[in-house]
């Protein structure tokens, strides 16, 4: 397994995941921005500059499953009062390989640098490109150790239409240097979660992702 977030990370995007052992795996952060934690099958990283014995021991005080204990509530919470930072949800996180050739829909990139889609996603990662589809929006951009990330939205008179899922297979055709393609859908939100997985997005495993306030 790598020593650094993005060594794991490009290998699960491989299929190459870290040892299912239950144990937990502390690294660095890869920017001041990013913190948090991503959950594999029987393994967890947590990538913060916190001390890992800190880590260590709140997870150990936790009275759960050890193979849960990095997705508890209780642990979350420690760590964002440690770290003085806020999170949303817990993300199912996929994968995506690259495709060839045109996107499956016709694309107008946003130039407007002020654009509101563009502003929210330069909050959370970097390099933000912004295509409008009649109907719906697709981002891309750098997010965490580096990973290029896909997001849509989809207008609600135009859903049930597959709109989403060839915004979803638009990130693969138009992802920068032929490399993997991430994306991150909440849990609860089925209905993304099933159009990414139409795309060809393939579960890796959960994520929290703690931002700066």
């Amino acid at each position: 397994m790598g020593t650094t977030l993005a060594d794991i990370l490009d290998g699960a995007a491989r299929g190459e995941f870290p040892p299912p052992d239950g144990a937990v795996t502390v690294v660095p952060q890869p920017c001041a921005r990013d913190a948090g934690v991503i959950a594999f099958t029987a393994h967890s990283v947590v990538f913060t500059d916190e001390d890992p014995a800190w880590v260590h021991a709140a997870l150990a005080a936790l009275d759960c499953d050890a193979l849960a204990a990095t997705m508890n509530a209780r642990f979350l919470t420690a760590l964002l009062d440690r770290t003085g930072r806020r999170t949303d949800t817990i993300d199912l996180l996929t994968v995506a390989d690259p495709l060839p050739g045109e996107p499956p829909v016709r694309l107008r990139e946003v130039e407007d640098r002020g654009h509101p889609r563009v502003v929210t996603a330069q909050r959370r990662r970097d390099e933000v490109r912004v295509w409008e589809a009649d109907g719906g929006v697709l981002v891309l951009g750098r997010g965490v150790a580096g990973r290029w990330e896909a997001a849509i939205e989809v207008d609600e008179d135009v859903r049930h239409r597959g709109l989403g899922r060839e915004l979803a297979l638009a990130a693969r055709h138009l992802v920068p240097d032929g490399g993997p393609i991430w994306a991150q859908q909440a849990t609860g939100n089925a209905r993304s979660i099933r159009v990414f997985q139409a795309a060809g997005y393939r579960p890796v495993g959960a994520e929290s992702l703690l931002m700066l306030r």
